[in-house]
């Protein structure tokens, strides 16, 4: 054996070793989160100033500036030193005014507002094959079960950024073992997970097939999670039982009703027979749900629709995290946004992903299969009300999966490798990329939210970053002039680069506008007082203001994962992407209604501005090193 030559014996790490650690617990550095700020009043009006300019006329902004200014010093500076009042001895300020404003209070459907993605799993290790439906769930199921233990035991490295700060882990609690129940003005969100130090947690899964719903206990007299043969037995049990059943009573349709219908329908369900509440509590306190889908499913953007608008028999779709597979073993996800970042999303499908692949798709251990509880199938006692209002639903269901489409497209000319080799954030670049593929498509500017993420905080979630800049602007512009040398476009992407990651850097740091004017908007509107003019100006919703971003962007990360939501508006588009080496993957959702917005279309704008700018910074390659 050469001396450097490794030993056979010798063993890669594998995903655990990267996330379990064994001296640090998941939640230890809570205490030592920071308080979230109340950022400063001017800050907030100028950033919102710089996005208004590029989106409204000469005469529009100077009519805002003006109406800026006097908020400033009358009505803003007022709700200004409220909010501070208010937010004295709150760690987080923001946290239940945005839950109930972005979601609990929203009268929409769930899979309006739900986030879905096909799970990556078909990419390499699972392929497309007949009759694999049942173990390939079994065997993700198992390793899903895992990272939830994980979380129980608390053994999940605590997440820190890349200046060592400890990031809020919250959310991974309310991942798992949570639920929305509807309300007739407002929903509420019921967390039934808990921590091994904390006490006992619901161990049970909701199987969901033909539109039977079963519970299956997944965790043994010691605790341990039931194998995967043990739980593909389980599994086929359901799939055959299901299979005698017949018809379903639909009640799943009624979770993707309008949000007050499906309190009210609840609430005569609960009110018609005590079983119908111990059913619902069942199902709202499980780990997750996965759905037995019938069918088969296709590509990336065949999975991708029917993560978010797939046949409704087999979703409830009120769980904070449910798994769907086909029966020739694809997979999609779909999660409720309201307890959760999409990154959780991403964190749980990722963590599958990389078991999946260390033991090639396959169960390496025991296959003996213990003496089991058969699964419980869960019956819902129905009136004729009851009844007429589920054929009400699937009807409306029907309509509905067909409101909106999903593009998946993977551009694979260059990814992380190249921007890094030219010293660019990939991020920074994707945004740029695609404010033009709009900008080449429509002839103007759109305003645009990405995510920023300010987790460094207690209980910290996004702030908005607007990705619409004069810099920006200017330079796309450029792009489209014909008579602009290559040499000054170079110049102006640097400068719309060098403004985006100062914007990003800020938002992070909870720096720029728009959750600070939100909390404003609702002091004024708690304490019964008119709303400013600031929020009614023509040019607040212009900018993105009240929810009326035409672009809505987010960075998925740098897994094997992707995912999305829809877009805000009806002339909006989804635009959410994941990074890699090798590529860039963009998940592009468009309201169907709308016939100047197409999916399909502005994925390809968006892979003609990536090569665009590769032809650019290839030219100049040698200004952008030295600039950057």
């Amino acid at each position: 054996m050469l001396k450097n030559d490794k030993p056979t014996f010798f063993k890669m790490p594998g995903i655990d070793d990267t996330i379990i650690s064994k001296s640090e617990t998941s939640f230890q550095y809570e205490k030592d989160l920071l308080t979230l700020p109340v950022p400063d009043l001017s800050n907030t009006l100028r950033k919102y100033l710089e996005s208004v300019r590029e989106l409204v006329t000469e005469e529009e902004f100077q009519k805002t500036e003006f109406i800026v200014q006097k908020f400033a010093l009358g009505e803003g500076k007022y709700l200004h030193e409220r909010l501070k009042e208010k937010s004295k001895n709150k760690r987080n300020w923001l946290e239940e005014w945005w839950e109930d404003v972005a979601y609990l209070e929203l009268r929409l459907q769930r899979p309006l507002m739900n986030m879905g993605g096909p799970a990556p799993y078909s990419d390499d290790v699972w392929p497309p094959m007949p009759g694999s439906q049942i173990p390939r769930t079994a065997l993700s199921m198992y390793y899903i079960l895992k990272f939830w233990q994980l979380i129980r035991k608390q053994q999940h490295k605590p997440v820190k950024d890349g200046k060592g700060r400890p990031q809020c882990m919250y959310q991974f609690k309310r991942i798992f073992n949570t639920s929305a129940v509807p309300g007739v003005k407002k929903d509420k969100l019921i967390h039934y997970f808990k921590t091994e130090d904390e006490g006992d947690c619901p161990s049970h899964l909701i199987i969901i097939s033909k539109g039977h719903i079963f519970s299956i206990d997944v965790v043994d007299g010691n605790g341990e999670i039931l194998t995967p043969p043990e739980l593909q037995s389980l599994l086929q049990q359901i799939k055959d039982r299901s299979l005698e059943l017949g018809a379903s009573h639909g009640l799943t349709y009624l979770t993707a009703e309008e949000r007050t219908k499906w309190a009210q329908a609840r609430s005569r369900l609960v009110a018609l027979n005590p079983k119908n509440y111990e059913n619902l509590e069942k199902i709202q306190s499980s780990i997750m749900a996965f759905w037995l889908e019938d069918g088969d499913a296709g590509d990336m953007s065949d999975l991708a629709n029917k993560s978010l608008m797939g046949s409704g028999e087999n979703r409830w779709h009120d769980k904070s995290l449910s798994s769907g597979v086909y029966e020739n073993g694809l997979f999609v996800s779909n999660a409720d946004h309201t307890p959760a970042e999409g990154i959780m999303l991403v964190q749980v499908t990722s963590y599958v992903h990389l078991k999946l692949l260390e033991c090639q798709g396959k169960w390496q251990g025991n296959n003996q299969i213990r003496p089991l509880e058969k699964p419980e199938l869960i019956e819902f006692i129905l009136d004729d009300s009851l009844r007429n209002d589920v054929e009400v639903a699937r009807k409306n269901y029907a309509a509905l999966s067909q409101v909106a489409t999903v593009e998946i497209r993977a551009y694979t000319k260059y990814g992380k490798k190249y921007c890094k080799g030219k010293n660019i954030h990939p991020d920074a670049l994707c945004q740029l990329a695609m404010q033009l593929a709009y900008y080449r498509t429509y002839g103007k500017m759109a305003p645009t939210y990405e995510t920023a993420p300010i987790k460094q905080f207690y209980h910290g979630r996004t702030e908005t970053m607007r990705t619409c800049t004069k810099e920006a602007q200017t330079w796309c512009k450029a792009m489209m002039d014909p008579t602009v040398k290559n040499s000054e476009r170079c110049k102006l992407f640097l400068s719309a680069l060098k403004k985006h990651n100062n914007d990003f850097s800020d938002a992070c740091e909870f720096k720029a506008c728009d959750r600070h004017l939100l909390a404003l908007y609702l002091v004024a509107q708690e304490e019964g007082r008119p709303v400013p003019l600031l929020y009614q100006d023509p040019s607040y919703s212009k900018s993105g203001g009240g929810g009326n971003f035409i672009l809505s962007t987010s960075c998925i990360g740098f897994t094997s994962v992707i995912g999305g939501v829809m877009p805000m508006c009806e002339n909006g588009i989804g635009a959410f992407y994941r990074i890699n080496d090798e590529r860039l993957s963009f998940f592009v959702s468009t309201w169907n209604a709308d016939k100047n917005t197409n999916s399909f279309g502005f994925a390809d704008a968006i892979c003609n501005s990536l090569d665009s700018l590769k032809v650019l910074l290839d030219e100049e390659s040698a200004t952008v090193v030295s600039r950057l």
